[in-house]
């Protein structure tokens, strides 16, 4: 095996390996999961769902872990993190839903949203679930629809080194409220007789080391002694959010989540003593950082061309299963998954399928000279790609399977172009 094939196989899932010219996933040849389930294909590795699962409950030992499910929404998936004392947190009636069904119910979920409509709020107050107030009047919105669990929403005015459009704690972030108009939400919230338990803050994703999260704990140490000091309350919980971040390509940097973990339960330990506050539970809701190594995403490669500029390798998906690029110039990388033992000899740029110049899922990479039908394999999926993914040119959103114990199964329906009239009338 080539070494560049070598160097990426240390983004893809744990259980991946390469046998003879060949990726396996979980003992399964990539080969055989694209001939039984088609492609574009997102394939779910359970053992590394448990384990990043297991690690970061670990690290918050005595707090609590919910999974961002905005990164995916999927049934079987969080069914079996549940099934790993993983709680979750949603942001509308249909990811609340994705919950239910896979069994989440009362404490173990956690209502998000910076514009939550009626359906929700009332959802939540009837499942008990805790719901972060996010705006000046959710208070009172909360309390009428029979919410008794809130924590409030502050936004602290750090910029975390990530991409702009997916920071959320600096100053005029549409989500939360600076600190006089948080404090002032606490007191409300308290008048209306709701349990208020604490205090969320959250600066960005795919967060790539502890500073801007040091910062942002200290801070919030700081505006828990100050309600204590005006309103006599006293935060018992901070949900410090997600953000951690994963490798997509082999130049990326990330610091291992259950590090990051741990280090976020301690400062916030030590921040609130050194405030003179005790200790609070600590709250975390990772995301990326659970699902996204554990996808890969499996493409078939349709037509080659080879120009003077650049030479052009398209494949069968794009911007509708994967709009990250797109959106946030993300990086990813590919492994030839049925030629991974030859000379990686040719540097190409892999386009999507859409009427899209723009439609590039990986501007270079280097494989074995590509051919029409190579399978690629592309690590690191498993987050925010199906969850954002859409019909754009009337294509078929992609099948997910999971793979565990030498079984690969079906969680997710490859959708049809049925699928897709339905909805029109």
């Amino acid at each position: 095996m080539s070494e560049v094939h070598h160097g990426v196989l240390g983004l893809f899932p744990d259980s991946v390996l390469v046998k003879g010219a060949r990726l396996m996933i979980d003992g399964i040849s990539a080969e055989d999961l694209a001939a039984d389930f088609g492609t574009p294909l997102v394939v779910y590795c359970e053992q590394t769902l448990r384990g990043r699962a297991r690690s970061l409950k670990a690290a918050v030992a005595g707090g609590h872990v919910a999974f961002g499910t905005k990164a995916f929404a999927n049934v079987a998936v969080l069914r079996l993190l549940r099934e790993e004392g993983i709680g979750v947190d949603v942001a509308s009636v249909g990811e609340l839903a994705f919950a239910r069904a896979a069994g989440f119910h009362g404490e173990e979920i956690i209502v998000h949203g910076n514009n939550k409509d009626a359906a929700l709020l009332s959802e939540a107050g009837v499942e008990g679930a805790a719901v972060v107030l996010d705006a000046p009047d959710e208070a009172g919105l909360a309390a009428a629809a029979g919410v008794r669990r809130v924590l409030v929403r502050v936004t602290l005015g750090v910029d975390a080194d990530t991409h702009e459009a997916i920071r959320t704690g600096h100053h005029g972030s549409k989500f939360g409220l600076p600190p006089a108009q948080a404090i002032e939400l606490v007191e409300d919230a308290l008048a209306r007789g709701l349990d208020v338990l604490g205090l969320h803050v959250h600066i960005g994703s795919q967060l790539a080391d502890f500073d801007a999260q040091a910062e942002t704990i200290a801070r919030l140490a700081s505006f828990a002694a100050t309600c204590r000091e005006v309103l006599g309350w006293t935060a018992r919980i901070a949900d410090l959010g997600g953000g951690f971040g994963i490798r997509h390509t082999t130049d990326e940097h990330a610091i291992d989540a259950s590090i990051l973990a741990s280090s976020a339960v301690t400062t916030a330990h030590l921040a609130f003593a050194e405030a003179g506050l005790p200790g609070p539970e600590v709250w975390l809701e990772p995301g990326r950082s659970i699902v996204g190594t554990a996808g890969v995403t499996l493409y078939r490669v349709g037509a080659v061309k080879r120009l003077p500029e650049r030479t052009w390798v398209t494949v069968d998906g794009g911007m509708s299963d994967n709009p990250r690029p797109q959106l946030y110039h993300a990086a990813y990388t590919a492994l030839s998954a049925g030629r991974a033992d030859e000379p990686v000899n040719e540097r190409v740029s892999i386009a999507g399928m859409h009427c899209e110049s723009g439609d590039v899922l990986i501007d270079d990479v280097a494989l074995p000279a590509p051919r029409r039908g190579d399978l690629l394999a592309v690590p690191a999926t498993g987050a925010y790609t199906l969850a954002m993914a859409s019909n754009y040119n009337g294509v078929p959103r992609p099948a997910a399977v999971l793979v565990g114990g030498g079984v690969a199964r079906l969680i997710r329906s490859r959708e049809t172009i049925a699928d897709l009239l339905r909805a029109e009338v």
